[in-house]
């Protein structure tokens, strides 16, 4: 069929549904196969119209079309079997088995008689897989969910999942166009026409032969809409033409730019790919009214993929060989960051007092509690929020008035009072700059503390600069102004050259967005005519131009994960607006509710956590969901605020600062933030004068909150920290007291527990709890891995991880153990290593040979790869996509591999001996790499190039090992990094690979074997040699606990030289920790309830000169070694 033959189908379709001709719709979808109607599909599943389902399905697939095609099916049959059962209907369930299952039995044998084998049981729940199956209602949910990744992910699916987007009565308007055409053809013209039939070509007579009207003023016409707009169109109202002159959509000039490269299919799990870019922002039109239609608006959140072989997803299993399962305490469907509005930060922490009323406000976005802060009469201040600090305040002043213009010196004279209109840090907090009301933009480089240095000075527009933002096309940092002169620029943030000036606005223009998607970099620019415009940095004029509601002042934002459009505006009669645009159509997609009739003041906004919006309105601030425009809560943060209060989240949305009368600012916090202010406010009252420049900086850099921080593991996991629980204590800062360090040398001085064993290995070469804090896995130097799982029961209600409860050693019913490949591998030389996914579903790991992908719940092995040489020696998932993996090998290089395509992306050369550790930073976008060479490298994860390197300095005397392992593990702050040698641990910080902190063993004392952060990252678990467990506080590498080896081995191991190789922190439990041991076990420690922490964090020593002064011996006593 030709390619217009095809369009005319889909003409065809919309009007179909036009008419409301459903059924017609549906089976013309089927027959041609040209368009997948999901929603569709998705209400028979609903509805249990399995024959239609599959009737519907067989219009694009069949069974045996490919792996997806096959599993699409099989979910479906097995549904319908399992509801059989469900109803005690058996001899329905064995005619679905024979007439529907037995196909598959060719595939899998095994899977096929299992499924036989449910018919014998009363409940099918009693199989192990299938204990979770609820009701039939939320059972096809889950289904459901599944296949449409599935059918998402199906190549022949490919681009029949989005409708064309097409104007309403795109049929109709063909028609009425072609027989404007005919009736201008006709000899003698009537005025007013009546048409009666399109089966004949159309012709009229007109006695008088007076000439034809033209197709401008022609009545039959009727008015011409707007462009961008709708026609009015009912099912027998008028034909009306297609709009002419519509401006080029954004989708056009992003795709013909020659500058810009194809976008790549997207990386992601399958089917969690978000719209492309290329689908980008039109000319705005009205929803169409038949808002359920999914046929021209464009709306589906549907795109085509490429042929995946393999992938990993929170949600789908791989292949046929397996029914769905969910591993213990994991949920089906998306974790929310907020669980509740409880999450949301309404708790007022802190008040500060600024001086001047603040007009604009930013937080650090890697020191989550410093924040940016500009007033009406030109003052910046900077603040420490959890110590209530003003680190810094600065008055404006021009630094250099002989380079500005005339017109700037003349209106200093004439107002010499500026206001900052805009306050804003770089991506990696190194700068900010400032927005001012006259001509000035200021940039400043900060450094940590107080120091805070004037960088550039730009006298940017005539008249008020009223938005600054910072962006990085082609990779070069800039920051990009707009103002009263109606135009936008871009300038380099190092040197302050213009690079670009975009003109085409009619009016001031008010704010800028600066966003990229598929490496595509662009500007949105909105002005107080109401206009928006977008702009490629190529200096070629805006390629979209529509208006946003309110048609004055209106700001723009993109959620956090860059996929969802918002915008914020202010009539010039007070009306306000917060809408979500559709970026495929250029529509308004969603319009939230809940101003108030007539706002005071120009009305700001922000988002939050990917999931919520916030505004201040009507002496409040006001919340609401971005999936509901109903008006979530408001709160009014005990009172006193301003009319439309200036609000901004930190970037982990667990504080909020807000604007108050009386130049006042009030922060807000929910649990999380209240946590993170203390931790702060502890720090900063306990530190000392740094040695290091810049280590003040360090201790009083804001942790991210614990409930959204993902901490790569020593062992290679890559976890989302969930409900994690530092316990912070008032430890006493009275210096006259006498600090001891905690000996814990009895059984009877702490909590620890021997888990049991059902079978020897000889030792346990990595360990790691799950994600939920259930369970913990081993993987033994003879590359069996072994998992115990706390159960929830009357003394342990929560089923977590306990050193009070002994768990099971766990196997699934089959007896099957997860055991890596080890064919042709020298087990003494052989590196084991794992890594877990986010949902505890997976573990990849490796022991000399193959890489396995290993099914966490049946234990079978889902897949193999990558077989050496080279081996892999260290594994760590990628934060944002499971599907990416950091692979060390043993020949020194790094490889990032793509599971999904089997595909080898980058190959990482800067070590010279193999790969010991890797750790990735979602803060800095950045991989850290160590070596058996003692190396440290730091990649950039954007295009894998190597940003710098440092060998690691050994202490003074110290000998080691010729392939001594090196660890890396990043902070909770995302920015420093614990490095752990056998003869020290360091604190390094990432953007100058600085060694902040070092904490050396003496060279007669026992090496290191392993350490690794609390999961609040305040204290540091170290073992070593000589069987002694050591706790340090993080803040300062010091020694506050030390645990000997009598006080968990037994006294005939306690001579022996048995010692822990690993070490790992619970994910939640910051006091909780697990040792695996040379002889093959797994200890669980904890401190007494009485206590409740490991001992109390030594007293901060004043004026200390040396960043390596003497540490104490682990062996030694307390009493007679000196602390650093």
């Amino acid at each position: 069929m030709s390619s217009l033959s095809r369009e005319l189908v889909f003409l065809i379709l919309q009007f179909l549904d036009e008419e409301k001709f459903k059924e017609t719709v549906h089976k013309l979808e089927q027959e041609s196969g040209f368009f997948f109607n999901m929603k569709y599909f998705e209400d028979e599943v609903h509805s249990g119209n399995w024959d239609e389902v599959e009737k519907y399905l067989s219009g694009f697939t069949k069974v045996d079309d490919n792996r997806y095609s096959m599993k699409i099916f099989f979910e479906i049959r097995k549904q319908k079997y399992l509801e059989a059962l469900d109803k005690h209907d058996r001899p329905k369930a064995v005619e679905i088995l024979v007439k529907d299952l037995r196909v598959f039995s060719t595939f899998n044998e095994e899977l096929f008689k299992e499924i036989t084998q449910l018919l014998t049981l009363e409940n099918f729940r009693e199989n192990e897989q299938l204990s979770k199956y609820g009701d039939t209602k939320s059972a096809r949910s889950i289904m459901l969910v599944e296949l449409k990744k599935l059918i998402e992910a199906n190549p022949l699916f490919r681009d029949k999942l989005q409708f064309p987007t097409l104007r309403n009565s795109r049929l109709r308007t063909l028609i009425n166009q072609s027989l404007n055409w005919q009736h201008q053809l006709c000899k003698n013209p009537r005025p007013n026409p009546d048409i009666k039939t399109l089966f004949v070509d159309h012709s009229c007579r007109l006695p008088n032969d007076a000439r034809a009207p033209s197709p401008v003023n022609n009545p039959l016409l009727g008015s011409l809409p707007k462009a961008g707009g709708f026609p009015p169109l009912g099912a027998h109202g008028p034909f009306q033409p297609t709009p002419s002159q519509v401006p080029t959509p954004l989708a056009g000039w992003m795709s013909s730019s020659s500058s810009v490269p194809h976008p790549a299919v997207s990386g992601g799990a399958i089917a969690l790919g978000s719209p492309s870019i290329q689908a980008a922002l039109k000319h705005p039109r009205t929803p169409p009214s038949n808002s359920a239609v999914d046929y021209p608006s464009g709306d589906s959140d549907h795109v085509s993929k490429r042929t995946r072989p393999m992938g990993i997803s929170d949600e789908v299993n791989l292949g046929v060989n397996m029914l769905p399962m969910t591993f213990p305490g994991q949920a089906h469907g998306h974790t929310q960051a907020f669980k509740a509005p409880d999450d949301l930060p309404k708790t007022v922490a802190r008040t500060l007092s600024q001086g001047s009323s603040p007009m604009s406000m930013d937080f650090h976005p890697i020191k989550q509690t410093l924040l940016l802060v500009g007033t009406n009469v030109g003052d910046i201040g900077l603040w420490e929020v959890g110590s209530r600090e003003r680190l810094v305040q600065k008055s404006f002043k021009v630094w250099d008035l002989s380079k500005c213009s005339m017109p700037l010196q003349a209106a200093l004279v004439k107002e010499p009072v500026v206001s900052v209109n805009r306050v804003i840090w770089s991506p990696d907090g190194s700068l900010f700059g400032v927005a001012y009301s006259r001509h000035i933009v200021q940039l400043y480089s900060y450094h940590g503390g107080e120091d805070m240095r004037q960088h550039l000075e730009i006298d940017a527009h005539v008249g008020g600069v009223n938005d600054i933002a910072f962006s990085t096309p082609n990779k070069q940092l800039c920051f990009t102004t707009c103002g009263d002169d109606k135009t936008i620029k871009v300038w380099d943030a190092a040197t302050g050259v213009k690079r670009h000036t975009f003109e085409g606005h009619e009016a001031p223009v008010y704010s800028i967005c600066p966003h990229y998607k598929e490496n595509i970099q662009f500007i949105f620019s909105t002005a107080l005519d109401g206009k928006i415009k977008a702009w490629l940095y190529d200096n070629m004029g805006s390629r979209v131009d529509y208006e946003a509601p309110g048609r004055w002042c209106t700001t723009m934002a993109y959620s956090a994960d860059g996929t969802r459009l918002f915008s914020c505006g202010t009539s010039k009669d007070g009306d306000s607006y917060i809408v979500e645009w559709n970026e495929s159509e250029g529509a308004v997609k969603r319009t939230y509710q809940g101003f108030h009739k007539r706002s005071l003041g120009v009305v700001q906004f922000d988002t939050t956590k990917n999931r919520y919006l916030a505004a201040g309105d009507d002496f409040s601030i006001k919340f609401w969901d971005m999936d509901n425009v109903q008006l979530l809560t408001a709160i009014d943060a005990d009172g006193g605020l301003q009319a439309s209060p200036r609000i901004r989240f930190n970037k982990e949305g667990s504080l909020l600062a807000v604007s108050a009368n009386d130049n006042m600012i009030k922060v807000m916090a929910n649990t999380d933030g209240l946590r993170l202010l203390h931790t702060v406010d502890n720090l900063s009252s306990e530190s000392s004068k740094p040695a290091i420049n810049n280590v003040a900086v360090a201790e009083r850099a804001a942790e991210r909150p614990a409930s959204v921080i993902s901490i790569p593991g020593m062992n290679g996991d890559s976890r989302n920290m969930v409900d994690v629980k530092p316990v912070i204590t008032e430890e006493s800062n009275d210096k006259s007291k006498i600090w001891k360090l905690t000996e814990v040398g009895e059984p009877s001085q702490c909590r620890s527990l021997r888990l049991p064993e059902n079978m020897r290995v000889t030792k346990i070469s990595r360990l790691i709890f799950t994600n939920s804090g259930n369970a913990i896995l081993a993987l033994a130097s003879n590359a069996i891995h072994l998992l115990w799982k706390w159960q929830r029961n009357d003394r342990n209600a929560t089923g977590k991880a306990t050193a009070s409860l002994p768990p099971q050693q766990w196997q699934p019913a089959s007896g099957i153990l997860m055991t890596n490949d080890v064919t042709e591998t020298n087990s003494e030389e052989a590196v084991p290593c794992f890594a877990l996914s986010k949902n505890d579903s997976y573990v990849m790991s490796a022991s000399g040979g193959k890489i396995s992908l290993f099914n966490m719940m049946t234990f079978k092995t889902m897949a193999t790869f990558m077989p050496p040489p080279p081996a892999a020696t260290f594994l760590a998932f990628h934060p944002q996509d499971n599907n990416i993996i950091a692979i060390g090998m043993d020949d020194s290089t790094i490889q990032i591999y793509n599971v999904r395509v089997d595909e080898v992306k980058s190959k990482l050369k800067g070590h010279s001996k193999r790969i010991t550790g890797l750790a990735f930073s979602n803060v800095l976008n950045v991989l850290v790499s160590s070596g058996a060479d003692a190396q440290l490298c730091v990649w950039n994860t954007d295009g894998w190039e190597k940003q710098r390197s440092k060998v690691l300095q050994v202490p003074q005397g110290r000998s080691t090992g010729a392939l001594s392992d090196t660890r890396v593990q990043f902070h909770q702050d995302q920015v420093h990094f614990l490095v752990v040698h056998e003869t020290q641990l360091a604190i390094y910080e990432t953007t100058k690979l600085e060694c902040m902190k070092q904490w050396p063993v003496r060279e007669s004392s026992a090496p290191i074997t392993h350490a690794t952060f609390s999961c609040d990252s305040q204290l540091i678990y170290a073992s070593f040699m000589d069987a002694t467990i050591c706790v340090f506080t993080s803040a300062n590498l010091r020694l506050r606990c030390r645990v000997s080896p009598s006080a968990y081995l037994p006294a005939s191991l306690s001579n022996s030289n048995v010692h822990p190789l690993v070490i790992a922190a619970h994910p939640q439990e910051s006091n909780m920790f697990a040792v695996g041991l040379s002889d093959g076990g797994v200890h669980i420690f904890e401190p007494l309830e009485s206590e409740g922490k490991w001992g109390v964090a030594p007293p901060a020593e004043n004026g200390s000169s040396s960043a390596l002064a003497s540490t104490p011996s682990v062996g030694a006593s307390a009493s007679d070694q000196p602390q650093r």
